[in-house]
């Protein structure tokens, strides 16, 4: 066995601890500001505690999601501020369409070389959506691992919990033929779809990412950095005043794969075509790409980023709330039965 004749630090291998050390000064500091009560350990701990206090028959409901290859959009702008608030918006939206309070968020950042100022970044784009949900930063993992990554890239996920009493789960069981279907606005593609539209826009098409279109308002990196909304405050109006059946967010699969996830056997949602405005950015990649129909609704949101299933006599005081929290929306559609109990889909008219 042949040994160095030098020795050999960790650094030399390509893990700076100092570097980590300075990140990890940071992410106590963003973290620190989203602490609640409840929380029972600081950031460093082994393990993160959190009280259940005040709680009756609580629910624990759970969601770990990442960004995608939205990703590479960000590496290749610089910007790094908004995507730990896409990662946060999106994991709450999982678990408020249960009915579910966010209570608690983990990170794991990993990258191939540690960039404090990057990793600073990332963090506080997540404690600023915690901060805004009502959610508790109380850990996470930044992972320093050379050789996995390529430089100046990164990955990112996370990990939510909240709980709900368990009498006031909302789990789509009592939606019916005849309720209504509404459509929460998107803010652009949120987080799914970058793959194909990254193909379209910077292979397909040659674009670079500061390139402005005469169909965009703004840059295209700055309509695929358009931040993944949170849905949390006009649900939990919602479903505190009791008007809610179910709610589905809209991620991968679209409209067609996502809203039977809440659906009750036998029946199904009408969804019809036209019944909201088109965003641009939808209209210019299914140009581009000559998009077959069913790919383009199972790939996009297609400007709706949360659906809403209410009874028919409930809608004129689901409007009212929505219009005092100044929640734009759009009625799409309606809740139909099938023939024979088969499974939950979605029809376009």
């Amino acid at each position: 066995m042949r040994a160095v004749s030098t020795p050999t630090t960790y650094r030399q291998a390509g893990v700076d601890i100092d570097e980590a050390e300075r990140a990890v000064l940071l992410i106590k500091r963003h973290a620190s500001k989203t602490l609640t009560p409840q929380v029972l350990t600081s950031i460093g701990s082994f393990g993160a505690g959190f009280s259940l206090k005040g709680w009756r028959d609580p629910v624990l409901v759970s969601s770990a999601d990442g960004v995608g290859t939205k990703l590479k959009v960000a590496f290749a702008t610089g910007r790094h501020d908004t995507i730990g608030e896409d990662l946060v918006n999106h994991c709450v939206n999982d678990i408020a369409v249960q009915g579910a309070k966010p209570l608690f968020f983990l990170d794991y950042f990993a990258v191939g070389r540690l960039d404090s100022d990057v990793c600073g970044k990332v963090v506080g784009g997540i404690a600023r959506a915690c901060k805004r949900n009502g959610c508790a930063l109380i850990g996470g993992e930044t992972a320093e691992m050379p050789g996995m990554y390529a430089p100046g890239e990164y990955d990112l996920a996370g990990f939510i919990v909240g709980a709900v009493e368990r009498k006031h789960m909302l789990t789509g069981i009592s939606i019916e033929g005849g309720d209504v279907i509404i459509g929460l606005p998107s803010e652009g593609l949120h987080t799914n779809g970058y793959s194909l539209a990254r193909k379209l826009l910077f292979e397909v098409a040659g674009h670079a990412p500061d390139a402005k279109l005469a169909e965009l308002s703004g840059t295209i990196a700055e309509e695929l950095l358009k931040t993944h909304r949170s849905y949390l405050n006009p649900l939990q109006a919602l479903h505190k005043d009791k008007l809610l059946k179910g709610a589905a967010h809209i991620t991968g699969g679209g409209i067609t794969d996502n809203v039977p996830r809440i659906l009750p056997r036998g029946t199904c949602a009408v969804i019809m075509k036209g019944s909201w405005p088109n965003q641009p950015i939808f209209e210019l990649l299914k140009r581009l790409g000559q998009i077959p129909e069913d790919d383009y609704r199972r790939t996009f949101n297609l400007g709706i980023g949360m659906v809403l299933v209410v009874a028919e006599k409930k809608f004129g005081f689901v409007s009212q709330t929505l219009k005092k929290l100044r929640e734009p929306f759009h009625k799409i559609g309606y809740i139909d039965r099938l023939k024979s109990p088969k499974h939950p889909k979605v029809v376009y008219q």
